[in-house]
């Protein structure tokens, strides 16, 4: 396993959407297993291949070290309930500034495993937010696009001067 360098905001690949996986293989199982020590090391609880540079539709997500990272590949939401939560948020390619988010409280995703087999999963609360976010980022739409102009605006300026200060 290795920890791969991180792609930084504001990098354009971090707008890029990401293709579907179609090899299930020993690479795939190898670039999850370095998702996953990159996600340890930055540190965070979920990744995107497109977060190492990878333009493929794979995530890691770890919210809880007692259930351990789960690997998703070619992931999409299959339905949102109506009822939505706010959650902070950030990316381990913008660290050390977070804002809170609107995010569907519950929903299910379907996807395969790294067998390339079909499942289904529902989740509710950090889950549903994580998946939320990371499959935004598959889709090309990075998490603060999520924000309103100002606080956006905002935002970058904050991780801007800690950059420089850094």
């Amino acid at each position: 396993m290795t920890i791969r360098p991180i792609v930084r905001f504001p990098d354009l690949r971090l707008r890029s959407v990401a293709e579907p996986i179609s090899v299930f293989d020993d690479e795939l199982r190898r670039v999850a297993d370095d998702l996953t020590e990159t996600m340890h090391a930055a540190p965070g609880i979920g990744i995107t291949a497109l977060h190492i540079g990878m333009l493929k539709r794979l995530v890691v997500i770890e919210v809880s070290p007692t259930i351990g990272p789960r690997c998703y590949v070619n992931p999409t939401i299959l339905w949102a309930s109506d009822e939505m939560i706010r959650h902070v948020e950030g990316s381990v390619s913008m660290p050390g500034v977070t804002e809170e988010i609107e995010r569907h409280a519950r929903v299910r995703i379907g996807y395969q495993t790294l067998d390339g087999d079909e499942a289904v999963e529902e989740a509710e609360g950090l889950l549903a937010v994580c998946h939320q976010h990371e499959i935004d980022q598959l889709d090309g739409l990075f998490w603060i696009e999520r924000l309103s102009r100002l606080k956006r605006e905002r935002l970058v300026k904050r991780y801007q001067k800690q950059q420089r200060r850094l």
